[in-house]
């Protein structure tokens, strides 16, 4: 913490701030049983679904050692972390099948989706599935990730550090470029209380 407070004193000071440096990933463990709160999961799930949340698609560009297709999957937890350096951060479940493919890839984007894109968040959120059939994209211009059409927001990033928190894991990126749509009639799709929602005046 020493050593963090010093670098963030130095770069206020200084008009061009040191380079954060890239952290290990932690080695993965099982959660443990002192770890686990004496609260029902339906209900932990019921009063935490009342904290509305924006809906995001995370992607990764194929990992070209093997010329598999894009990496995609839906995402409730997402946030904005640092303004200096610029950091997000997002969560995933261990036992994903699709982290593995973000995590080589060593990128990623974050697409911030449209109140009408609910279907488009329910592809992928299935897992096996060809997630990307039928779905427009062009490449993000740092990672070549997916940026998905229609989307209000799109930020592409590099995985700067990845910790564990119970049965997640917290994957925190460094921001490269973002942007969002020229056009949004819409605004951003919303899930609260377990369904799909939108912005209201």
């Amino acid at each position: 913490m020493a050593e963090a407070a010093v670098r963030y004193l130095r770069a206020v000071r200084t008009a061009a701030p040191e380079p954060v440096e890239v952290l290990p990933r932690p080695e993965l463990r099982c959660v443990g049983d002192d770890e686990r709160a004496p609260v029902d999961p339906a209900e932990f799930r019921r009063v935490l679904g009342h904290f509305p949340t924006g809906v995001a698609v995370i992607t990764a560009p194929p990992a070209t050692s093997t010329g598999t297709s894009p990496a995609g999957f839906a995402c409730q937890s997402f946030t904005s972390l640092s303004l200096d350096p610029p950091l997000v951060a997002f969560m995933v479940g261990r036992t994903s099948t699709t982290w593995p493919r973000i995590a080589r890839a060593g990128v990623f984007c974050v697409n911030v989706l449209a109140a009408h894109q609910s279907e488009l968040c329910r592809a992928f959120a299935v897992s096996g599935a060809d997630k990307f059939a039928g779905v427009a994209y062009d490449a993000a211009p740092v990672s070549g990730s997916p940026r998905l059409s229609g989307a209000v927001a799109w930020i592409d990033c590099a995985i700067h550090a990845v910790h564990t928190g119970g049965d997640h894991l917290i994957v925190v990126g460094r921001v490269d470029a973002l942007g969002t749509a020229a056009d949004d009639p819409d605004g951003p799709l919303l899930f609260h209380r377990g369904r799909f929602t939108r912005l209201s005046d």
